[in-house]
């Protein structure tokens, strides 16, 4: 079946400076960085790069860092409570708006 994310594009990600060689080589080397060990574990890194990934519904971050973390000794149960964290904060995210529309809704209805 055809989906328009292909597993093997990400594969090619490296590919990605083609055309702008200099801009990637920055971004990789920013990325090598942000990822290295330091305050934070590579492990928890990549349980924090999974969360978001989850958050922001980016598939090829998803396989990737589902391969990271279980590479870097992250097991099933982190790797889901990790989503779960991503999940409660990006529902509260949607949910504190709500106050907006409330806030909208009172000014209307009371004019």
């Amino acid at each position: 079946m055809e989906t328009y994310y292909n597993p093997q594009d990400l594969l090619k990600f490296g590919e990605i400076g083609k055309d702008a060689p200099k801009l990637a080589k920055k971004f990789f080397e920013y990325y090598g960085e942000v990822f290295a060990e330091g305050e934070l574990t590579e492990r928890e890194k990549s349980l924090i790069a999974l969360a978001v990934a989850h958050a922001i519904q980016c598939p090829y971050c998803i396989d990737a860092y589902t391969q990271t973390c279980l590479e870097k000794g992250s097991n099933s149960g982190e790797m889901t409570e990790a989503v779960h964290v991503a999940t409660a904060i990006r529902g509260g995210a949607s949910l504190v708006h709500g106050v907006q529309m409330r806030n909208i809704n009172d000014k209307l209805s009371m004019g």
